[in-house]
């Protein structure tokens, strides 16, 4: 493995654990988890940052292609900058929890909207899904539920387009690697962990964590930036000599 891969790998692991834990569709799945079987829940937000994952790699790798990689990379450096900002800005002007109560509100209104017609027939729904085929005891209704919550909750997110931005400026296959990586560890602690796990984890803390974080790789990729046409000139100049 190259060791551009493991820079990327370990950056997009780092930034995706403390981007996503405490973030809104971690508190998603936590609460999702202690209403429905955990296996559908996890299958579904899951698969919903895996798909979000690989779309934003993908976005951040085609952008050197359509602009100079130099610009790509100034970009990068300040989206990063920008978010290490505002992630220390909410770490000190926001308290603590009020996301999970704003998720946990939210999910109860489409409990109790969704709720009133599935009381009666519990017993057959029951006795339907022992006998659907796995596949479609897979792709449940709890599964469409749990993906399109995650999913629609995660786009525009923070931590995707930072995602954009590191496969932008590092190896999108490390990139890629490290948030599945990320986002499984994060996602089955929301899991397993439940609801109990939510409220022990100080928001401001990963806000702080994060911002830091995010400075550093902000940092990183100025430097790099301002070394690479450097190394573009001396390449084209031994090119020339050759």
């Amino acid at each position: 493995m190259s060791l551009s891969v493991v820079q990327g790998f370990s950056k997009s692991l780092a930034m995706t654990v403390l981007s996503e834990i405490g973030d809104k569709t971690f508190f998603a799945a936590a609460i999702l988890a202690m209403r429905h079987p955990r296996r559908y829940v996890l299958a579904g937000c899951l698969s919903a940052l895996i798909v979000m994952t690989i779309l934003s790699a993908a976005v951040g790798w085609a952008a050197p292609n359509l602009i100079s990689r130099t610009l790509t990379k100034h970009i990068a450096t300040i989206l990063f900058l920008g978010f290490g900002v505002w992630s220390l800005w909410d770490a000190f002007h926001e308290g603590e929890s009020e996301e999970l109560a704003e998720v946990e509100a939210e999910l109860d209104a489409d409990l109790q909207a969704n709720g009133k017609t599935k009381s009666n027939g519990k017993a057959d729904d029951d006795d339907k899904k022992k006998k659907r085929p796995l596949f479609s005891q897979f792709f449940s209704p709890i599964f469409l539920k749990a993906f399109s919550i995650t999913f629609f909750g995660e786009w525009g997110d923070k931590s995707q387009i930072a995602t954009i931005g590191l496969a932008a400026a590092e190896n999108p296959l490390g990139v890629v690697l490290g948030g599945i990586l990320g986002q499984a560890l994060c996602q089955t602690a929301a899991v397993f962990g439940g609801k109990s796990l939510a409220k022990q984890i100080s928001e401001k803390f990963i806000a702080l964590s994060g911002g830091v974080l995010f400075i550093v790789f902000g940092i990183q990729s100025y430097f790099s930036t301002m070394d690479n046409p450097k190394n573009e000139l001396e390449s084209t100049q031994s090119e020339l000599m050759n």
